[in-house]
């Protein structure tokens, strides 16, 4: 079975539609979380997610907008939250204020946190990778740190698929990942997008300046 694997939307619509145009043939669809925060689509975004039925858990910058706070953001993140209160209808809230905080499918054999087994909030990197992150699954799946990285251990596999939204490991191009269940392997992709449209649609949404430039540098 293989599955690929989206983290950190934030509202970039751009970015996930490009994704999905370079999305090969695969048998599921799950998302890590952070659909909306930041960029200037979180209606469409939301929508995309929603109206393919991709399992998916809650993210921070999701739980800030479902719950209509945006505590300890920096100012990037808390406008985001403001951009998406205002352009999400109801039912997209309700969504958002439904997803849990993790998530087990295909027979427990995957299980889908946002930030860490035991603290959803929790950036998990790199160097904390290792087999001790698992339970019973065959797979761990987190976001949150935007950076795509993975492991493979005899105890199952570690991934972070990257940020498709805004990048944070130095590559501007979108990232997602496609995760084979039955040899516990990971392909890590890249795509590249229009980040110039973002930008504008950055500054045309009274967005702070910094979240579109910051796309350019992957970081």
């Amino acid at each position: 079975m293989k599955v690929g694997v989206l983290s950190d939307v934030h509202s970039n619509e751009i970015a996930l539609e490009a994704v999905l145009a370079d999305l090969p043939d695969v048998d599921a669809l799950v998302c890590a979380g952070d659909v909306v925060g930041y960029n200037p689509w979180p209606a469409e975004c939301v929508e995309a997610i929603r109206t393919r039925g991709v399992p998916t858990v809650m993210g921070n910058h999701d739980r800030a907008v479902a719950t209509g706070t945006a505590f300890r953001f920096n100012a990037m993140a808390k406008a985001g939250v403001e951009h998406a209160d205002e352009r999400l209808s109801d039912d997209q809230r309700a969504w958002l204020a439904e997803l849990p905080d993790e998530r087990r499918e295909f027979d427990d054999r995957l299980k889908i946190v946002h930030g860490h087994p035991e603290d959803p909030d929790h950036y998990t990197r790199p160097h904390e990778f290792g087999p001790d992150l698992l339970g019973e699954e065959d797979a761990l799946i987190m976001g949150h740190t935007h950076v795509q990285h993975h492991e493979v251990y005899d105890e199952g596999v570690v991934l972070n698929p990257g940020s498709v939204g805004q990048p944070r490991d130095s590559d501007p191009r979108a990232a997602y990942a496609i995760l084979d269940l039955d040899d516990l392997t990971v392909e890590e992709r890249r795509v590249e997008y229009d980040i110039e449209a973002v930008q504008r649609a950055v500054e045309e949404a009274g967005l702070p300046s910094r979240i579109g430039s910051r796309l350019a540098e992957g970081r």
